[in-house]
């Protein structure tokens, strides 16, 4: 009797040390990194690392017999900076998914090197199309918006409007470069044009030049190919040089709910703008916010709701396989549709952009504000498959 309890017992332990031994170091560990400082620090940053526990909380803090671990890391919006933290995360510390990385720079940094080490990646922040386009990976997914997206919906919406020629300020690196390009194609795809463009460095203070050659230009639009702390300036500049006072529209061709609540109404009022998230939207959303904003003392931008969707996404795939195997995992993120607050009947696709519904969205005038953080009206729902590039023209090479 004793004997067959030991080897019970036995079979036991061994059983239960097999099913463990499946997750490597026997810890999921997940690297936000992001810019927790500088210009993007708002619409990421300790947010974007907020998002990703409150995945890891919906599994109890453990997933296939392993505990959640969240690391986090400033990049600093350069991309020597990323690389070094990606490699040092993967060979010394035993990092198994890299989460976020606004700065396209950046991103394809970390793209190249968690390709070659075989570890997941999880891009909520950048929106490079090369990203899911000829620089894509098999673990690589691009989760929250691109810049194909924010063309498809602001662009297009003004230029509808009659607004058809353009002139650029934009960002002067890898991001800034592809959202005025994605841009351009939209506007000239719908019989537009590009009167011209100026560029600037990233984290400019001054805008004051920029603005007046795109004043000169007689152009119907200014579209701002930047983002956070650069498009708040610009968008504060502007107002104050009485720019769309004198007739023109300025284009925030990628805002963040952060960037509005920043410039306030009163600078901010009657933008369009494209977004994959806002709180405000059904009772899922603000359900979620409330949590969010328990812990950050403020309202998500769709970038931290993305985190969240993302890192709850995997671990989905790695409690259904029942391992934290790279391979696996990624083909079960694949073919498991993406339902939660951020988007329903969501769809990865072979390049690894997942499709879902965007927002076309105007911001409130103060008046028509009825609360904190009241600040969008949705104008319309942009379907997935208009707002996402079609995967076989991506450029990926895992495009069949």
């Amino acid at each position: 009797m004793l004997k067959t309890l030991l080897c019970g017992t036995a079979l036991l332990a061994l059983t239960a040390g097999a099913a463990h031994a499946q997750v490597s170091n026997n810890v999921i560990k997940i690297g936000v990194m992001n810019d927790r400082s500088g210009i993007y620090a708002d619409l990421a940053g300790e947010g974007s690392a907020i998002a990703a526990r409150l995945a890891a909380e919906e599994f109890g803090g453990k997933v296939a017999g392993a505990p959640i671990e969240i690391v986090v890391a400033d990049h600093q919006n350069k991309a020597d900076i990323a690389a070094n933290t990606a490699r040092e995360w993967i060979d010394a510390g035993n990092v198994d998914v890299i989460a976020d990385v606004p700065n396209s720079a950046a991103a394809l940094a970390v793209q190249g090197i968690t390709k070659d080490k075989k570890r997941i990646f999880l891009m909520s922040g950048p929106g490079s199309t090369d990203l899911s386009g000829k620089s894509c990976s098999p673990y690589g997914f691009q989760w929250t918006y691109d810049n194909y997206a924010m063309a498809a919906g602001t662009a297009r919406a003004l230029v509808e409007q009659g607004k058809k020629n353009w002139y650029f300020i934009t960002a002067d690196y890898a991001f800034g470069h592809s959202l005025e390009d994605e841009t351009s194609k939209m506007v000239k795809q719908l019989d537009g044009k590009v009167a011209g463009n100026v560029r600037h460095p990233l984290g400019n203070a001054d805008f004051s030049s920029y603005l007046l050659q795109a004043q000169a230009s007689k152009a119907d639009v200014i579209g701002l190919a930047n983002a956070g702390g650069d498009a708040t300036n610009a968008v504060k500049q502007a107002s104050e040089f009485g720019i769309t006072q004198s007739g023109q529209s300025l284009a925030g061709l990628l805002l963040f709910i952060s960037d509005v609540n920043a410039l306030g109404l009163q600078a901010a009022q009657g933008l369009l703008l494209t977004t994959g998230f806002y709180w405000d939207t059904d009772e899922q959303t603000r359900e979620w916010t409330k949590k969010f904003e328990a812990k950050a003392g403020r309202k998500p931008t769709m970038v931290q709701a993305g985190v969240y969707s993302a890192v709850r996404h995997y671990l989905k795939a790695v409690e259904a396989v029942g391992s934290d195997d790279p391979d696996k995992v990624a083909a079960k993120m694949r073919e498991t549709k993406v339902e939660d607050m951020f988007t329903k009947n969501g769809k990865i696709a072979a390049n690894g952009r997942m499709f879902h519904d965007m927002y076309l969205a105007q911001v409130k005038t103060p008046a028509e504000s009825k609360a904190p953080w009241d600040y969008y009206k949705i104008v319309k729902t942009i379907p997935a498959e208009q707002a996402f590039l079609d995967p076989a023209k991506s450029g990926c090479p895992l495009v069949k």
